[in-house]
């Protein structure tokens, strides 16, 4: 995503009226016995101790993220990330779980489908961050046309391991939502787990002195 704080801030509003429609939805379904098939998917409760064990879990992966740059001597290959993005990845766990564990899986046609899903938009997900790729923009030339810009592949061991850890990131996250210990299949434990994933990385940059 573009860093520039126009960019964050409008990501941050789509994000905050995303989380409200959210919210509307899970009030209304409190209010009935039965789920609006309407509304979005997932906005149901969950128990305390299946937000404590999806954060539990995002930060054990972020631990072994860290440890393996370090292992690795990658550590310093990260990229530099503006303060004020915090926001900005702070609501990605709110869009990017409704998206993805929200609308992007295959449910209701057996075990086997949901979990083939799981897994091939996991890779989705982990691949279209860009970490595998870049996209080189020439001088004056706006983001949005972005088939002007040169397509580059990274195929570095500090790509690889980051692509790795953001598809153990999202099976985590489906595996919150979809496994047996979340009757209700809330989404609101894989938006904490993602946000608490995302603020971790930010608070290991900062301590590593890659927050400018």
């Amino acid at each position: 995503m573009n860093e520039s704080p126009f960019m964050v801030l409008l990501y941050v509003g789509v994000a905050a009226y995303v989380g409200y429609m959210y919210w509307g939805d899970y009030q209304s379904n409190q209010a009935s016995e039965q789920p609006d098939p309407r509304g979005m998917p997932g906005a149901t409760s969950a128990s305390l101790g299946l937000f404590v064990i999806g954060v539990i879990g995002a930060l054990l992966i972020l631990a072994a993220e860290t440890g393996g740059e370090i292992a690795l001597g990658i550590a310093a290959e990260q990229s530099e990330m503006v303060w004020y993005f915090v926001f900005a990845i702070l609501g990605a766990g709110i869009v990017e779980e409704i998206i993805f564990r929200g609308y992007l899986v295959v449910d209701g046609k057996g075990r086997a489908a949901l979990i083939g899903s799981c897994v091939g938009f996991s890779l989705i997900f982990a691949i279209i961050h860009p970490f595998l790729w870049e996209m080189i923009y020439p001088e004056e030339v706006p983001l949005w046309k972005f088939w002007l810009a040169d397509f580059n592949f990274i195929f570095t061991t500090k790509a690889f391991f980051t692509t790795g850890i953001l598809l153990a990131n999202s099976l985590w996250f489906y595996a919150l939502r979809f496994g047996p210990w979340n009757k209700n299949r809330s989404l609101f434990p894989c938006m904490l787990a993602h946000a608490a994933s995302n603020l971790g990385v930010f608070c290991v940059k900062w301590a590593q002195g890659f927050v400018v």
